[in-house]
């Protein structure tokens, strides 16, 4: 029923599912519910891994540093504001052939600013990056607080909740 299912606007180089509006992408794809908005689907019967998705930034002059992609995970705040709430991001540390370095950062918001809270690269795994005073806790089968750090007074404790500083 949506006379727009396939939207082609050549004039304005965009391509919308679903949508006669363009939302921002060279490929916009609407849904109106909380179903499945895109499935990628493999009916593949070996060992090997699919479905795949590559984002694959093919540069003609590589380097250091640069970004290769973003996924991002957006919402209204309160004022109707597009927000960012989390994003995945991946960079090249070193392009150099038979040495390439690869990162892997995960951001959330944090009082309105972007937060870094994993990073992967070539040397360290972080955990709380930008420094910010938040605790860190795993979880055993049978204990809650199996290894607890707490940012605010700068302690760890093993097994047992931090009881408050003496």
């Amino acid at each position: 029923d949506n006379t727009h299912m396939l939207f082609v606007d050549a004039g304005s180089d965009h391509v919308n599912i679903g949508t006669s509006s363009d939302l921002g992408g060279v490929l916009n794809v609407l849904s109106s519910d909380n179903t499945d908005t895109l499935v990628v689907y493999s009916d593949d019967a070996d060992n090997n891994a699919g479905p795949n998705i590559r984002l694959w930034r093919n540069s003609s002059s590589p380097a250091d540093n640069d970004g290769l992609g973003k996924i991002l995970f957006s919402g209204e705040d309160s004022a109707d504001a597009k927000t960012d709430y989390a994003s995945i991001k991946a960079f090249a540390l070193d392009v150099t052939n038979g040495t390439e370095d690869g990162e892997l950062t995960l951001t959330t918001i944090l009082a309105g600013a972007e937060a870094n809270r994993l990073d992967f690269n070539s040397t360290v795994t972080i955990f709380n990056e930008s420094g910010n005073n938040l605790d860190f806790r795993i979880e055993s089968a049978a204990n809650a607080n199996k290894f607890m750090l707490d940012a605010a007074e700068e302690r760890i404790s093993i097994g047992t909740a931090l009881a408050p500083p003496s």
